[in-house]
């Protein structure tokens, strides 16, 4: 039998296989749980926050970019892979070439332009979720530890004891500026939680947070021991809770119901154990569940963690002379004195 006869037969069950390749493809890409709504999102949940469609535009717009480079290599691979594939009759060493100047500008210079619009948007849009309100209509302190949550609602509620310093002991960990916009005589209450306990209705284990609807809520995140990370699945963000270090960002609500939180940092052995549920009420309802913690006992703050130090303390803090600072300890001290930092 000649050779291009054996050819013939090697490549006939290739080509009936190929129809059954692409329908298992299809069947992959069509079987899924998602519906034509989700698709847009690429993966995202539905976001729950003013701030989150920024994030998803993000998102949108980065695997956009890195499917358009995707189509691109992809297709000069297979255009190369058809069009200059060797020659079943001819055999010979095709022109080598030593350098291509143009070519070798192009896949240099294109890769530049790419990452460059890339940092452009990330730090555009990373800026603009990082700020925060002076004054927020809401403060709450997250502490993370091994291995749940603490939250510590800096609110003046009917029930809580009056705080008799600018700060409170339990607080003076953070530094002033996380704190700017905190209410006078925030007595507070607080919420925490363990990985074993789960309320009915609650989509996982752990504490519940309360937010309300239409309300700007600035986080706090403190810790107490490792390095965690706080993540609300539909807000779309997450942000690292970080021993010595506080870190700030702000969200405002605008969808009711009851989304699920967890830790997104290998922080040890029962990381997969920190979660926790975000309950976004309205305001009247947010206000009633204080009243309730209130009313339980649950008064006061719990220890926020690991004291901030060094330069980002109080970095960007004015202090005027006469004016009443807080020390390590949470005592105000009047006149002129000053940190660490601003020595």
């Amino acid at each position: 039998m000649s050779p291009n006869g054996s050819d013939r037969k090697s490549r006939r069950p290739m080509r009936r296989r190929l129809p059954q390749a692409l329908a298992a493809g299809l069947v992959l890409v069509t079987a899924t749980g998602c519906t034509y709504k989700d698709f847009p999102r690429l993966g995202m949940p539905s976001p729950a926050t003013e701030e989150a469609p920024r994030i998803l535009s993000l998102w949108q717009g980065s695997w956009a970019a890195a499917l358009a480079t995707g189509v691109l290599v992809w297709g000069l691979i297979i255009w190369s892979v058809i069009f200059h594939r060797r020659s079943r009759t001819k055999i010979e060493v095709p022109t080598q070439t030593r350098y291509n100047m143009p070519l070798e500008a192009l896949y240099t210079v294109v890769p530049l332009v790419i990452i460059a619009v890339l940092f452009y948007f990330t730090a555009r849009d990373e800026s603009k979720l990082l700020e925060t309100s002076k004054k927020p209509d809401h403060i709450i302190n997250v502490v993370g530890f091994q291995w749940s949550w603490a939250f510590n609602y800096i609110e003046d509620v009917p029930g809580s004891p009056k705080s008799p310093t600018a700060v409170p002991a339990e607080l003076s960990s953070i530094p002033p500026t996380a704190l700017q916009g905190m209410p006078a005589n925030a007595g507070g209450v607080y919420e925490t939680g363990t990985p074993a306990e789960w309320d009915p209705g609650n989509p996982s284990p752990g504490p519940t947070l309360w937010l309300p609807e239409g309300q700007t809520v600035k986080f706090v995140l403190t810790s107490r021991d490792v390095i965690h990370s706080f993540w609300v699945v539909p807000f779309l963000m997450k942000m690292d809770v970080i021993p010595g270090h506080t870190n700030v960002f702000q969200v405002t609500p605008n969808k009711l119901g009851t989304f699920m939180g967890k830790c997104a940092e290998l922080c040890g052995v029962d990381h997969s154990r920190m979660l926790f549920n975000v309950k976004v009420v309205t305001p009247a309802q947010y206000q009633a569940h204080l009243k309730d913690l209130a009313s339980k006992g649950q008064t006061g703050y719990l220890p926020a963690g690991i004291p901030t130090t060094g330069n980002t303390r109080d970095a960007k803090t004015n202090r005027q002379p006469g004016s009443t600072t807080v020390n390590q300890t949470g005592t105000g001290t009047p006149g002129n004195s000053q940190s660490e930092s601003d020595k």
